[in-house]
């Protein structure tokens, strides 16, 4: 399976791994259409960065928590599919959208779970639900975990369990859509020095410390650790890699 002409929707492509994901899979000869909640003009530099590399790039507005939503976002993707790419279809669909909500389980608000719940679980599941009758047999899905599915902290229990859930259901699509010839897998990042979540591990020394120290190689992840891994699993060479999570952590709490 040649790259060329292929196209990936990469859901909150504007900044941190979903950024350095688009890039990468740019640099792989792919086409990449992302997606951002607020910052339009972060998504907009992407797309020109992308375009500097010689592939095609659109952004396109994704509240991935609004669920009911979703049928009027498939509407502006088929659109953007046929007015920047000249087709009706697409390739791969990298579930990366995320936000980070943290506290004790003791404390934590219904309203924040639910939060995370239709964000990093339900709007998954319903993404991927309506995007599949736009989506070539052959292509592949690859949802975004977190190495705190597998290992734990106080303070991470909610969110560590929309991961846990979000691997489950990952070998449930693998299942279920191998027929179409879709592979589904998982990539699970540790912790990268990104913004995300307060960007404690990039900006605060004492976290970034910890993080190295409990980490194999010695260092926190970059984005560009990331990128790569999921841009691979959208070549020809991972193409019989399926249901597999796939931890990118430097090894982390091993």
């Amino acid at each position: 399976m040649s790259t060329t002409n292929k196209i990936a929707l990469v859901t909150g492509g504007s900044r941190g791994l979903g950024k350095n994901m688009a890039i990468a899979l740019a640099k792989k000869g792919i086409n990449v259409l992302l997606t951002y909640n607020s910052k339009k003009d972060e998504a907009e530099a992407v797309v020109a960065e992308i375009e500097t590399l010689g592939a095609k790039a659109a952004a396109l507005q994704f509240n991935a928590g609004d669920i009911k939503g979703f049928d009027a976002f498939l509407e502006q993707v088929k659109g953007a599919l046929k007015n920047v790419f000249g087709t009706d279809h697409f390739d791969f669909l990298i579930n990366n959208a995320g936000i980070g909500m943290y506290g004790p389980i003791a404390s934590f608000s219904e309203d924040d779970f639910d939060t995370l719940v239709n964000i990093h679980f339900k709007g998954v599941f319903f993404l991927t639900q309506k995007a599949l009758p736009v989506m070539n047999d052959g292509g592949r899905i690859i949802n975004i975990s977190s190495g705190l599915a597998r290992f734990s902290y106080p303070g991470y229990g909610a969110y560590a369990s929309m991961k846990g859930a979000i691997e489950t259901l990952s070998r449930y699509m693998a299942k279920e859509l191998g027929l179409r010839g879709i592979a589904v897998n998982v990539v699970a990042p540790g912790a990268i020095e990104t913004d995300f979540g307060g960007g404690g591990t990039r900006d605060n020394p004492e976290v970034n410390k910890m993080i190295a120290g409990a980490t194999a190689l010695g260092r926190a992840g970059v984005p560009d650790d990331i990128g790569g891994v999921v841009a691979f699993l959208c070549t020809e060479e991972g193409r019989w890699i399926n249901a597999q999570r796939i931890e990118v952590s430097g090894g982390m709490n091993i």
